[in-house]
């Protein structure tokens, strides 16, 4: 056997049907070919061995030993194939496939869930691999192709990406329940002088956006933690008494810490959704993306 040659997967598909038939004459009638066409096919596929597959006789068509191993591999070939078509043809649309989507700690756990859950609603079948890491790594993963959406933090310095702005995000302070500044109905930012915080990891765009907002007006804090979640901040900072800034969105409906508002300080971010200029994504992601921006 040529082993250089594709094998035709119809003369697989031609084999199999004379051995449910039985017979070369009912065999054809079954694929809508002629007995000739259908004997030929048997003859270029036994060419492709070097092996006698089907012995002729007046009663019908017989698989040889050989015959019948091939019978068997073809079957499992041939329904491969079939299930990689389907799968293929699923993915092509937008009822099915993946959506493969990146974003910070923050859209992980308080943007994204809403809007896939709304998403699948309409598309069940509609597989979501989601990565959680910083915007830097988010946005490089996107620029790749190793993402195809990813929710980042504005501004993001690339020319390779197309981000539309999606929501905005207030950063607010928090600290446990017995805090003296909770008791407060606001504090002055210079009050946080001195203070003990519990941060974002250092680099991150929310960590970069707090510190050089406090740096401006003029307050130093002690960052005595770095954590990557909020709700691993608010944790700590509920059992440490320490102050923490984070997304507003992480802090609703809880009552582990308090929000303090801060006079003199106002931290916010936007949040985008990026995706690669001029290169096609997904039916599914393409129309995740729309329903993400429209709301």
């Amino acid at each position: 056997m040529d082993i250089d040659r594709d094998m035709d997967l119809d003369l697989l598909k031609s084999l199999v049907a004379v051995s449910d038939a039985g017979a070369i004459t009912e065999a054809a009638n079954r694929l809508g070919l002629t007995q000739p066409a259908l004997t030929r096919r048997i003859q270029q596929l036994e060419e492709e061995f070097g092996m006698e597959l089907l012995r002729r006789s007046r009663r019908g068509a017989k698989l040889t030993e050989i015959g019948e191993l091939v019978d068997i591999e073809a079957r499992v070939l041939i329904g491969r194939y079939e299930h990689l078509k389907s799968e293929v043809l699923r993915r092509q649309s937008a009822s099915g496939g993946n959506v493969r989507i990146g974003g910070g700690a923050t859209a992980v756990s308080f943007v994204l869930p809403d809007a896939i859950t709304r998403f699948q609603a309409d598309y069940p079948d509609v597989l979501f691999q989601v990565k959680e890491a910083g915007s830097a790594e988010i946005a490089s993963d996107v620029a790749s192709g190793a993402l195809e959406l990813g929710l980042v933090t504005l501004p993001v310095r690339t020319t390779e990406l197309e981000i539309q702005p999606i929501v905005e995000d207030h950063i607010v302070l928090v600290a446990s329940p017995d805090n003296p500044l909770a008791a407060m109905s606001q504090v002055d930012v210079l009050q946080l002088d001195g203070q003990n915080i519990v941060g974002f990891e250092a680099g991150s765009a929310i960590r970069q956006l707090v510190d050089s907002a406090l740096l401006e007006a003029g307050v130093e804090t002690n960052v005595v933690m770095e954590l990557r979640s909020i709700p691993a901040i608010v944790q700590m900072v509920a059992n440490t008494g320490s102050l923490a800034f984070v997304s507003q969105m992480g802090v609703q409906n809880q009552d582990m810490v308090r929000q303090i508002l801060v006079t003199g300080l106002t931290i916010k971010r936007r949040l985008g959704l990026a995706r690669r200029k001029a290169t096609a994504i997904s039916p599914a992601a393409e129309r995740f993306a729309r329903q993400f921006v429209s709301g």
